[in-house]
């Protein structure tokens, strides 16, 4: 296969998450939940609850599975022209050392649409600045998407100022149109949705008790988009 200044394996992408800390309850809970840890680590058995008899969990949790439990701050890229994973490491090693450490307020258990997601139980001042500093810092290392990558984003059905991010960003739910979330699960008929949405708020009660700290960044790759996604290295906020 080509490769890219940096050693990098063209074809790869790169994502700039949040990814609970690897020994906290949230982490191990995502993990064991979505039946992958891009971490590597070992992986606890699934948590069991009323309400999800008959339900094919590997089926639903199909999707958020291939990116691992995370939440997205910066949207899957492939590198620009002239840009290695080294310089993007380098690049989030220095953006890492100006942030500060913060917590997430504490997490609700919601169908966004057809999907399960943990999400803040309030508004975040200091994520929805990380958010769009990420994008925005870290846009130069990304390639303009494909023409197949557009129309897939397009075939969901965007508002105008949703279009305009994505011809500008790559990605159209950012800034203003951003919204945090952990993925739990793929899309759902409504029945089904809302019996495991009320199983998932019951399992992850302990989880949803306290603020979520947020203290790093965690780089993504995948070497092709059949491969799952796997974390490369985290950046620890240092301000």
């Amino acid at each position: 296969m080509a490769r890219r200044p940096g050693g990098v394996v063209s074809g790869a992408r790169y994502a700039i998450y949040y990814a609970p800390p690897e020994d906290s309850p949230l982490a191990r809970f995502g993990d064991a939940w979505l039946g992958r840890s891009a971490a590597g680590r070992p992986l606890a058995t699934r948590p069991e609850g009323a309400g999800l008899d008959g339900i094919d969990l590997d089926a639903i949790t199909e999707s958020p599975r291939h990116y691992g439990f995370h939440g997205t701050l910066k949207p899957p890229f492939a590198l620009a022209e002239g840009r290695g994973e080294a310089d993007l490491i380098a690049a989030l090693d220095a953006f890492a050392a100006g942030v500060r450490r913060f917590d997430l307020p504490p997490l609700r258990c919601a169908a966004l649409g057809s999907f399960i997601a943990l999400v803040p139980g309030s508004d975040c001042a200091e994520l929805s600045w990380l958010a769009g500093a990420c994008v925005e810092t870290f846009d130069p290392f990304r390639a303009p998407p494909s023409d197949g990558e557009l129309a897939g984003r397009r075939a969901n059905g965007l508002g105008e100022r949703q279009e305009a991010m994505l011809v500008r960003w790559g990605y159209p739910y950012v800034f203003e149109e951003f919204r945090f979330h952990l993925t739990l699960t793929g899309r759902l008929d409504p029945p089904v949705r809302d019996r495991v949405r009320a199983a998932l708020a019951d399992l992850t009660a302990p989880l949803r008790a306290d603020p979520v700290p947020v203290g790093d960044l965690a780089l993504f790759r995948q070497p092709d988009r059949t491969t799952p996604f796997r974390i490369v290295e985290r950046f620890e906020f240092t301000r």
